[in-house]
């Protein structure tokens, strides 16, 4: 059973080493990519907005220098951008991102269990919507990750200020993606990282291999039965690893067509078409028609 305060999913942080390479990939695979935001902090990125609410953030580095300087001031979502890239390279899928009305009363909860990746960020930055409008965008953010994981994190995310743009153009996707249906991860130890996710989303921890979000699911799956799921390689490892993004699609038929128009390899899993992760696209992504 859910939580009835169970936090949902509001986006995913997918690091890249160009916002170019994201650009032209994604647009290639059929999604509209926003314009570029850029962070107080050194970071950069082009979202891709969903209908239901969710977005993808792939994340480059702007400033070196002044990402430099932020986590020397114990920047935490800086610092674990780059532990990420340290590890696993400039290409993948960092981060669950946890709506919250709360980010103090998260971060009180993730200290007290032991959790906490540090300290909170608060920030605003300028949001630029398909026409050039402009507002700005304020955030409260609190982190949460397994001590010994080098890799994937999770953080809850108020929205202080959400900016007065209409995001309709920005949602007007070709491959007719209205939202996320699930999210991947893979770890040798799914009991563990189930723990984990719930105590982020303050959800029950009681659904096996996955936790129910009130708007997605999140799954963790050992690298054997991903692999037999999805027919992708991912290396065995007993950290959480974020792998890929499942994507509900008005047309499945037509959405397969737009990738072979734009030479996009995939394959098909049952009914899912899965297409592997290349640069500009650090998860696999995996599109699913529902009714």
């Amino acid at each position: 059973m859910i939580k009835t305060h169970a936090h949902p999913l509001d986006h995913l942080v997918l690091p890249t080493a160009s916002l170019d390479f994201v650009r032209a990939r994604l647009t290639a695979i059929g999604f509209v990519v926003a314009p570029v935001g850029v962070h107080p902090f050194g970071t950069e990125n082009a979202c891709v907005f969903l209908a239901d609410g969710t977005y993808l953030e792939p994340l480059a580095i702007g400033n070196e220098q002044t990402a430099d300087r932020a986590i020397g001031e114990g920047n935490v979502f800086v610092a674990r951008d780059r532990l990420y890239r340290q590890t696993l390279g400039d290409e993948g899928f960092s981060a669950v991102v946890l709506a919250t009305a709360n980010a103090d009363a998260d971060h009180a909860r993730y200290v007290e269990t032991g959790l906490s990746a540090g300290e909170m960020l608060s920030f605003s930055r300028a949001f630029t919507d398909a026409n050039g409008k402009s507002d700005t965008a304020s955030f409260k953010l609190a982190f949460i990750s397994d001590k010994e994981a080098d890799e994937a994190f999770l953080f809850a995310c108020q929205r202080n200020n959400a900016p007065n743009i209409d995001r309709t153009a920005l949602q007007a996707h070709a491959n007719g993606v209205t939202g996320i249906l699930e999210i991947i991860a893979v770890s040798d130890r799914p009991a563990a990282q189930i723990g984990l996710i719930a105590t982020a989303a303050e959800a029950d921890a009681s659904g096996g291999d996955a936790v129910r979000l009130p708007n997605a699911i999140l799954n963790v799956l050992s690298s054997e039965d991903y692999g037999l799921r999805f027919g992708l390689t991912v290396a065995p490892s007993p950290d959480l690893r974020f792998s890929a993004i499942v994507f509900s699609v008005r047309d499945r038929p037509a959405a397969r067509r737009l990738l072979a128009d734009n030479a996009i390899r995939h394959n098909m899993s049952g009914n899912d078409i899965v297409v592997a992760p290349a640069p500009g696209q650090g998860a696999a992504f995996i599109f699913r028609e529902i009714p």
